[in-house]
């Protein structure tokens, strides 16, 4: 059972801009989900950007209801007396640009068709997604961050952040993220959207959101969670230490996932799997991209 005082709520604000992404096509009108933590001072001084991981969102603290079971994905770092000590710091996290978990993505309704985006949507960026997040800040009459934090893509985020907008943030710190990826990272991230377009259930972007690319999500997933571990952190974390969850011959053959008699791989069917969102598939492929062609997009536009 949550505090009362822990209880959350996810905002959104509408833009009526089109705003030009790296690609060189226009995106308008914009919406964004937002929450934010703590209080912003007098002089507007004290304002942290949590960007999120890929998979992330805008719930990055708290609990919307009290029955809750889980709190935001950061909440150990958000709060009072905590990294981020809300008694100090007012914290912004907003959902970036084609997710699907508020904000402008390509499950959104296209004002041009009445229909939504789906494979229509176009490629974004990372510094895109700072572009809107700029949209934020002018909303809440913010001039300057204090920094502005983020793992993985959140990293990304920050160090955007810090080279094109420098007079917009006073500091970043990037968590466990690159300026770009590496080629490994680049293959893998291809493998990925792979396993999703070869689901039957795919059908070229247009299933239906009751019946998504489950199965080929689910794998994306597990590709995608490889891909953020290294090899001794894998071996740390899970060994070899046989499972006799699947010590039949039978469960073997079965199996959604193949070598299960293995933890790894256990803990990847019974985490991931499970968590499929109708939404996501869409989502996933976007989120894919904006790593994968750091770097690229004016090379490819000119």
């Amino acid at each position: 059972m949550s505090d009362l005082a822990d209880i959350v709520k996810t905002e959104y604000v509408d833009f009526d801009v089109e705003l030009q992404l790296e690609s060189g096509r226009l995106l308008g009108p914009l919406t964004l989900a937002y929450e934010t933590y703590g209080t912003l001072n007098e002089d507007r001084s004290n304002a942290v950007l949590v960007a999120h991981a890929w998979t992330g969102d805008a719930h990055a603290a708290g609990r919307h209801h009290v029955d809750d079971r889980k709190p935001g994905w950061w909440d150990d770092m958000i709060g009072p007396g905590k990294v981020l000590d809300t008694n100090r710091y007012f914290v912004i996290c907003s959902n970036v640009i084609g997710s699907c978990f508020g904000s402008t993505g390509p499950t959104s309704i296209n004002p041009r068709t009445g229909k939504p985006y789906n494979l229509q949507f176009p490629v974004v960026m990372v510094r895109d997604m700072v572009r809107a997040q700029q949209l934020l800040l002018d909303h809440l009459g913010i001039d300057q961050l204090l920094t502005v934090i983020g793992g993985s893509m959140g990293a990304m985020q920050a160090i955007e952040w810090g080279i094109h907008y420098p007079t917009r943030v006073r500091s970043i710190i990037p968590i466990a993220g690159t300026g770009r990826p590496s080629p490994m990272a680049i293959a893998l991230n291809a493998l990925a959207r792979q396993a999703i377009y070869n689901d039957p259930m795919w059908r070229k972007g247009n299933y239906k959101p009751e019946h998504p690319p489950a199965d080929g999500l689910a794998l994306a997933r597990a590709v995608g969670h490889i891909s953020f571990l290294s090899d001794p952190s894998m071996n740390l974390k899970f060994g070899r230490r046989f499972s006799a969850r699947d010590a039949s011959l039978t469960s073997l053959v079965s199996s959604r996932l193949s070598a299960t008699w293995h933890t790894t791989v256990v803990i990847l069917s019974i985490v991931l799997i499970p968590t499929v969102s109708s939404t996501w598939p869409s989502h996933w492929i976007y989120m894919i991209l904006p790593g994968a062609l750091k770097g690229w997009m004016k090379r490819l536009a000119t």
